[in-house]
């Protein structure tokens, strides 16, 4: 098993769910024979070459190699560790993940302490919101409701330099857990301190829910009924930074891979057409709350590649919304240049920039829900934005204006996946420049695209390759098997492969694989089953049987070689001369013929 999680869970997973299901709400398929196929989402292409079996549960594409179960496809695609898949998985078909193993069996990499850390202190600054004035009147002024407090589980951090670590740091384990999760910092002297002080508290959700991060506001005090601030706190203030303060990197988050409410986006939307990518937590809460549940804002950091891969797999169209001053532009060609790898076709991205001195809060406050939709639906499609950014200060009426253009438009239509957006991008660059927009391919792409050679299997790689794809014939090879006394590499994992699949009636092929996660000879084996992709099971079933027979020809063949040599160079004790005489009576079989 992996972590905790026992192997007859995992067997049970993925014996409940459709590996067509899966990937066709992330993939459009189409049937093709016994078989779903579609253009890979792992690499750019024009022909498909992944190909879904759901007599396997298994994906494997052609042209870059990618290839596994269901789990595996959602690590890939999702990008989530082994355990998250798993979780995800589960939660769509009605199951619970069970755990095995006390706390000493946890695996080093097991987070349950921090990820219980965070929650527990998450729930902290909530309690400490409603006794605080300054928050309090802080909240009303920015609109927010009750509702939307607690669906984004905002809280307070009280002055003072240890009000966490007295409520959670109670220990030296605890301690221990909130310097891992960033919530203190240290002195100088070495002390530690809190680093959220007289903040707005923000939870930072992952993909699960789980509490993995904070950002913290500075606020506005009201004057009314607080006291006034003490030297110690005025201090504490001056030091707290900048407005806004995010937690550093920790095992957990990771701010360029990460997207402020994006959980609470999937729960509001179970198919969501457009994502809109806004600079604050504040815009973020306030198009929440008027009822655009289509907001996520990137923690402090420019848009990441990163980051526009988990908007475009949350959702096909995403919107970039800024300031329209020049640091808003600059952020804008950064998500720009960000996105252009991922705008395979299908995908789309706009640009919405506001008016002077007014943010997405501000817009929604005074324009409502109807006029912020306006906004986002009158956005400007990336490639005029592409066009109007590169030629702002070109001479378009000039052949040497035209030539700049071309020149600085080249190199980053390039990096546009393979498909007719590229294409489009391409015409519209001759179009406006009149120089022919001639594109270099990435050669690695290219590389990845050609369909392999076909495999060169051994006879025993050949019997496991089939039995994969048919795991049930295990029922009909009767034990003990005869081919273990052949020495070749291989057959004793073609003997575990049988005994597996003879004790797990009804195991399908990935489940099969999937037994074997944690050992090395996991690549191989999920190679050999994406090797045999296709076939007629008939056919299949022969070639397997003829397999095996031809193995047991050549054990008693090789060992029948051994004995005569070693007769040659010493006599034989009794049993071996007896075996011998066995094996040279013994007539080798014809093989099976094929269907």
């Amino acid at each position: 098993m992996r972590g905790l999680i026992p192997d007859s869970f995992i067997d049970e997973l993925l014996a409940r769910v459709d590996i067509v299901d899966v990937i066709e709400r992330r993939v459009p398929l189409k049937k093709a024979g016994r078989e779903w196929t579609a253009c890979c989402p792992f690499h750019n292409e024009r022909t498909p070459s992944f190909y879904v079996s759901p007599a396997k549960q298994f994906f494997h594409c052609f042209g870059c190699g990618a290839h596994g179960s269901a789990v595996k496809f959602l690590m890939d695609y999702e990008r989530l560790e082994f355990p998250d898949a798993v979780e995800e998985l589960a939660q769509t078909v009605g199951l619970t993940v069970p755990r095995e193993g006390g706390r000493e069996a946890a695996p080093r990499e097991d987070k349950t302490d921090l990820y219980a850390l965070l929650d527990a202190a998450a729930a902290w600054y909530e309690g400490e919101l409603p006794r605080n004035a300054d928050a309090q009147a802080y909240c009303r002024k920015r609109g927010l409701d009750a509702e939307t407090i607690r669906r984004f589980r905002l809280g307070w951090a009280p002055a003072g330099y240890d009000g966490v670590i007295k409520a959670l740091g109670n220990t030296p384990r605890r301690m221990e857990l909130l310097n891992e999760a960033g919530m203190v910092a240290s002195s100088e002297r070495g002390s530690k301190y809190d680093r959220f002080r007289e903040r707005l508290m923000f939870p930072i959700l992952d993909r699960r829910d789980r509490v993995i991060a904070f950002g913290g506001r500075i606020i506005e005090r009201s004057g009314e009924g607080s006291p006034a601030p003490d030297a110690r706190t005025q201090d504490a203030r001056k030091s707290d930074g900048p407005k806004y303060l995010n937690s550093p990197e920790t095992p957990l988050f990771h701010k360029g891979r990460e997207l402020f409410a994006l959980w609470q986006v999937k729960q509001a939307n179970p198919t969501l057409a457009r994502i809109v990518v806004v600079e604050g937590y504040m815009d973020v809460i306030a198009l929440h709350q008027a009822g655009l549940p289509i907001a996520v804002a990137t923690l402090g950091t420019a848009t990441t590649p990163e980051h526009t891969e988990v908007l475009f797999r949350a959702a096909p169209d995403v919107v970039f919304c800024f300031d329209g001053d020049r640091a808003g532009r600059a952020a804008a060609w950064k998500a720009l240049e960000s996105a252009l790898p991922r705008l395979r076709d299908g995908r789309q991205a706009y640009f919405l920039f506001l008016p002077d001195g007014e943010d997405p809060d501000s817009l929604v406050r005074k324009e409502g829900k109807a006029g912020f939709e306006q906004r986002i639906r009158d956005a400007m499609p990336l490639s005029d934005y592409f066009f109007n950014e590169l030629s702002h200060d070109v001479d378009m009426a000039s052949l040497d204006g035209r030539a700049r253009l071309a020149e600085r438009a080249r190199p980053l239509i390039a990096k546009l996946p393979d498909g007719a957006f590229r294409d489009l991008m391409a015409q519209e660059l001759e179009k406006r420049s009149g120089a022919r927009a001639v594109l270099q391919a990435d050669p690695a792409a290219h590389r990845a695209m050609q369909r392999p050679t076909a495999v060169q299997r051994s006879l025993v790689r050949s019997a496991i390759s089939l039995l994969l794809a048919q795991p049930g014939m295990a029922d009909q090879v009767e034990k003990p098997y005869r081919f273990l006394r052949l020495d070749k590499p291989g057959v004793e994992l073609l003997a575990e492969l049988l005994d597996l699949a003879r004790a797990r009636p009804g195991i399908n092929s990935a489940m099969l694989v999937e037994h074997f996660a944690e050992r090395p000879e996991y690549p191989s084996l999920q190679k050999l089953m994406a090797a045999l992709a296709v076939g007629e099971l008939e056919a299949q079933r022969s070639e397997f049987f003829d397999a095996l027979a031809r193995m047991e020809d050549q054990a008693i063949t090789q060992r029948r070689d051994a004995l005569t040599a070693k007769s040659r160079e010493a006599a034989l004790d009794p049993s071996e001369k007896t075996e011998l005489r066995e094996l040279l009576a013994a007539r080798v079989r014809p093989p099976v013929a094929s269907a």
